[in-house]
């Protein structure tokens, strides 16, 4: 086994360790092919690999999959379709992991415009998954020749694909010596398939960690090589347990080897409309994003002392929204004390908002690299947010480990900081305790404890079996076991159609409780982040405006999702009149830029209702999915209390006088009746009206999405979609009969 450098940051294996990498490496089998250029941001081929069979093969994408899918993740999630049937679960062998980057993913011009989309069944959810990532590999498989990536099959050892594009080859190949532990493995495989130092740049990979093996929350890394700090980085495609599948096929990994990244590889319409569009957004970030954000001195983690403020950190499991020890980890003390300033840090060529932040020559404390400098992404601030409030942890060093650890053992760090806030609210609570946890003291804050459960979960031995599960299943487990009231656990687990929560506490946001619980795949923030809009800056402050929030802007962030872009150039940074414009929450400079930027590719101009439109498709074809797979109903759209009041008596009284005030003000009741009342009556009162409140935004929200009072897509409103396709309208038509409909 190859030897990892105790004292410097690792950075990849020596020569002498190389060549015994190449030596071992068996090739298993290879296919040749002819690489098509893109014509304009497509290639319309998709790449099928079968691990079982280790058989690689190449189908043209047909026109009406385009015209109604358009790439990233309609095309994910079409295929996704296409391979399953209503019985297949996350570890079927015809579940697939399908990824790509849409039409505009992978110019170089304008900021954010790398992303990743993939989409599985999921070990949490039992239905589909999407997920976004940065990174290089979705656009090097573009360059390569390839719209989308079809991963099928399970192989009997563990494999390792490589896609090369310099020699139009695919192979299959054994490789036993390289770690399993992300950061250490795309430095082993950057290095072993790049030509020289300045090769590796070429070089993309994509791999889970040593914890993918058996936990339900794995994630996958997606690599980029970071010529100024010399380290192949990371970027998470987090949500779901995709990394579970990907092991459970016992890919080791995937390899996409390019040569060279230049300014018009999509071979776009018109490039000369990409890059005044580019150099506009360019200016404004260089203008404007010191003064607002600073994206790219903090990252996202800016938002953490703002978001403190108006009550919206998760605090101890979503009990609170205050986050008392945030000022050890506000935005100037990451940034003077932690992260690496001065380099360019996009995740994709040509992105000036460069928020993809790093603490370089981090010092691990704990576990197998302790001692060892490191890289750490981040922290992003959900990671931030979750890892560190949520937990009753404030300290960076603490927080950026743990960061490290969810990283390279292929841990979503979401899932993972809001699973170890529920645990230690059980053990709080005393459905956990010692003897329970196999001696693990998971009280507030105790990093340590926290930890040594992650280090246990990449082993999979001890409490860590029960941690590698997730929040779902731990509750039933708990149930099962006599530990606790499931029905109380059902309050506080912070999960919803089997995905935990991303990192806001909602409980003061009817949008963003409907944000998370109208969700398809679950209480992710990508689809609908209204939290900021509604509870910061009231921009809906009716409840028609938050209704048509949740028709509208899930819709549209959906557009970004088929089109291969990230989503924080659309409105964390914007134009220095946009508070004049005619709707500043749209910044509609910016979905002007989007318009000239898919015209600058495809060569078709667009409006706002075109994009809503093949947004919605996807949007519909998803929940379709659901229902399908057997969820997509109201029923599943039910969100834990917590998300939406306080649970337990100290979380009220925390609150007390403004839960009281609104019972006057919200909920109707007379100020002398409040004053009468218990304190467990004014919680009942202030449960009834935040749960009765949530069911008449699922009224509205249903209908204006165009279903039925039951979340069903109507025949109508597909037909109008143009998406009355037969195999969607023999999984609604029997549920709209039940319904009268």
């Amino acid at each position: 086994m190859i030897n990892i450098c105790n004292v410097a940051r690792y950075q990849g294996p020596s020569e002498e360790e190389l060549k015994e990498l190449k030596d071992s490496h068996v090739l298993l089998s290879s296919f040749e092919y002819e690489k098509k250029p893109l014509f304009r941001g497509y290639s319309d081929q998709i790449l099928t690999i079968d691990v079982g069979t280790k058989e690689a093969s190449i189908s043209d994408i047909p026109a009406e999959v385009k015209e109604k899918f358009i790439g990233g993740k309609g095309y994910c999630l079409r295929y996704l379709w296409d391979a399953v049937n209503p019985d297949t679960r996350w570890d079927s062998p015809e579940n697939e992991i399908v990824m790509s980057s849409g039409p505009i993913g992978g110019i170089t011009q304008y900021a954010g415009t790398g992303k990743t989309l993939l989409a599985t069944i999921s070990p949490l959810t039992d239905i589909p998954i999407d997920s976004n990532v940065g990174g290089y590999f979705g656009p090097y498989l573009k360059f390569a020749g390839f719209d989308a990536l079809e991963i099928k099959g399970k192989s009997e050892k563990d494999v390792i694909v490589v896609i090369d594009a310099t020699k139009n080859m695919i192979t299959f190949e054994e490789a036993p010596l390289e770690h399993f532990d992300a950061h250490v493995l795309c430095e082993e495989l950057t290095a072993l398939y790049a030509d020289d130092e300045n090769d590796r740049k070429n070089i993309a990979v994509v791999a889970a960690g040593s914890a993918a093996n058996n936990c339900n929350i794995a994630m996958l890394n997606f690599s980029f090589y970071d010529t100024r700090r010399g380290v192949a980085r990371l970027k998470q495609a987090g949500r779901g347990g995709i990394g579970r599948v990907f092991r459970d096929k016992k890919i080791k990994a995937l390899v996409c080897k390019v040569d060279g990244v230049k300014s018009n590889l999509n071979n776009v319409y018109d490039l000369g409309v990409l890059n005044k569009t580019g150099l506009r957004f360019h200016r404004e970030m260089a203008e404007n994003d010191a003064k607002q954000n600073d994206m790219r001195g903090v990252g996202t983690a800016y938002s953490l002392r703002t978001l403190a403020d108006y009550d919206i950190v998760p605090t101890n499991n979503y009990k609170f929204g205050d986050a008392p020890g945030i000022d050890s980890m506000t935005a100037a003390v990451l940034k003077s004390d932690w992260l690496t300033q001065g380099a360019a840090d996009g995740c994709w060529y040509g992105c000036s908002m460069a928020c993809a932040k790093a603490s370089d020559h981090f010092i691990l404390k704990t576990g197998p690299y302790k001692g060892q400098r490191v890289c750490v992404d981040g922290p992003e601030y959900e990671s931030a947010a979750g890892l560190g409030p949520n937990c009753g942890i404030y300290d960076p060093q603490e927080v950026l480990e743990i960061n490290f650890y969810c990283d390279t053992y292929g841990i979503d760090s979401i899932s993972y900081g809001t699973m170890t806030a529920f645990l230690m609210e059980c053990y709080e609570r005393g459905i956990l305790n010692k003897e329970r946890t196999g001696g693990l003291e998971l009280t507030w804050g105790n990093a340590s404890a926290d930890l040594e459960m992650l280090h246990q979960m990449s082993r999979y031995e001890g409490f860590g079996k029960i941690a590698a599960l997730g929040s779902h299943k731990q509750k039933m487990y708990f149930a099962e076991m006599g530990w606790g009231d499931l029905s109380e656990m059902n309050d506080f687990a912070m999960e919803q159609k089997g995905l935990e929560y991303s990192e806001y506490s909602s409980k003061e946001s009817l949008a963003q409780q409907g944000g998370y619980g109208l969700t398809n795949k679950g209480p992710q923030h990508d689809e609908a982040w209204l939290i900021f809009m509604d509870q910061v800056n009231n921009q809906i402050p009716t409840f028609a405006d938050k209704a048509e929030a949740l028709y509208f802007y899930p819709m549209f962030r959906t557009w970004f999702g088929l089109m291969g872009l990230c989503k924080l150039p659309w409105n964390d940074v914007v134009p220095a009149d946009n508070a004049y414009t005619d709707d500043p929450k749209m910044v509609p400079e910016h979905v002007e830029n989007y318009k000239n930027l898919y015209y600058g590719v495809t060569g078709q101009k667009i409006d706002t209702d075109e994009m809503i439109r093949q947004s919605e498709r996807v949007y519909n074809f998803q929940r379709i999915f659901n229902i399908r797979m057997g969820k997509g109903l109201r029923a599943d759209d039910a969100i834990p209390y917590r998300s939406a009041g306080p649970v337990f008596e100290d979380e009220y009284l925390s609150r007390e006088e403004r839960y009281d005030k609104q019972l006057v003000e919200l909920a109707g009741y007379a100020e002398e009746d409040v004053k009468k009342m218990t304190l467990e009556e004014r919680m009942a009162a202030t449960r009834k009206h935040r749960e009765d409140q949530y069911q008449t935004l699922i009224d509205s929200v249903y209908q204006k999405r165009g279903w039925t009072p039951n979340g069903v897509p109507t025949v109508e409103h597909l037909r109008e979609l143009g998406m009355d396709l037969p195999e969607l309208l023999a999984v609604v038509e029997p549920l709209l009969s039940q319904e009268g409909n």
